[in-house]
């Protein structure tokens, strides 16, 4: 298996924070994400690796577990194998389940996926009655899912494949994406799991639902939130704005005197629920502050300033 560094696909340093880690997903995430990326071609595939990185570094408890891998990454390439002892969490890799079509690499699946007993049902079968084994039904197991947001609002089919530990081939599993599918929900793929013993049924698979990053919107819940720069100018008096939706773009009216942080509702715009309707979109206000001033706007400041500083 190929090692993933993370850290160099987001084009940080190892001890970026989380607010330049989230700077350098929407910077790379504006420039490949499938809708506004000039360069089609591999824009797809650059979009799914970036997500991944950020998946695993923007969260602090999967990124504590990636830095145990240690600092010597280099010239591992395919033939990377992980420190002894080191703790999977949840197993995937150790499961030996290898799934295509997730959205994630081998590597995230490995370390970061979902797990299973790679035993299955089998083991020591069920208890004697008799002299005879009872059936014993097969273990679950678990993979992630990366869904696109689009997705979330259309529904979609997907094909997957699962190749087990023992070797039996590469199967293609058809897999039904729901309108209003949420983060952590788990689709149930019925027995796809680890075969039975002594003519048990086999177990399901589980597919673990993560949401694909967007560059324009942070999702909480079914509501969206989008962060609008304005200048300090339209923040004071007002201004119209342009801001994304899922269904294309809005005008929106920014009232005078707002401050960053205020939050525009705009109801409906939001992601599908599943029951019926749709959730909300949060217009999320930040201030743009220039970078230099020149003479004129300098002294157009000093004059602000000057007329509101108290006597």
């Amino acid at each position: 298996m190929e090692f993933q560094d993370y850290y160099e696909l987001l084009g940080v340093t190892k001890d970026a924070s989380q607010a330049e880690l989230k700077k350098a997903f929407r910077r790379l995430a504006r420039k490949y994400h499938p809708d506004v990326a000039e360069d089609q071609g591999d824009a797809e595939e650059k979009f799914k690796k970036i997500n991944e990185a950020y998946e695993v570094l923007g969260d602090s408890e999967k990124r504590r577990k990636y830095d145990q891998l240690g600092a010597n990454w280099d010239g591992r390439g395919d033939g990377f194998t992980p420190p002894p002892g080191w703790d999977f969490g949840g197993g995937g890799g150790g499961a030996g389940f290898d799934f295509g079509g997730t959205g994630f690499s081998d590597f995230f699946e490995a370390f970061f996926g979902g797990g299973g007993d790679p035993r299955g049902g089998g083991g020591f079968g069920g208890s004697m009655a008799g002299g005879v084994r009872s059936p014993r039904r097969g273990s679950d197991i678990e993979g992630r899912l990366l869904v696109s947001l689009d997705e979330v609002n259309d529904g979609s089919v997907r094909e997957i494949t699962l190749s087990r530990p023992d070797g039996s081939g590469r199967e293609k599993l058809k897999v039904r994406i729901p309108k209003g599918v949420g983060k952590g929900q788990r689709l149930r793929v019925s027995g796809r799991g680890n075969p039975g013993a002594d003519g048990g049924s086999p177990g399901d698979l589980y597919l673990v639902i993560t949401l694909q990053g967007h560059p324009d919107f942070e999702v909480e819940g079914s509501d969206l939130v989008h962060e609008l720069e304005l200048g300090l100018h339209q923040l004071v008096l007002g201004a119209m704005a342009s801001v994304p939706t899922p269904g294309g773009k809005v005008k929106v009216r920014i009232p005078e005197c707002s401050s960053p942080g205020d939050r525009l509702r705009l109801a409906g715009k939001g992601l599908v629920i599943a029951e019926g309707g749709h959730g909300d979109l949060y217009v999320e206000l930040a201030a743009r502050f220039p970078q230099k001033l020149d003479a004129g706007a300098r002294s157009s400041w000093q004059k602000l300033a000057e007329g509101t500083r108290e006597e």
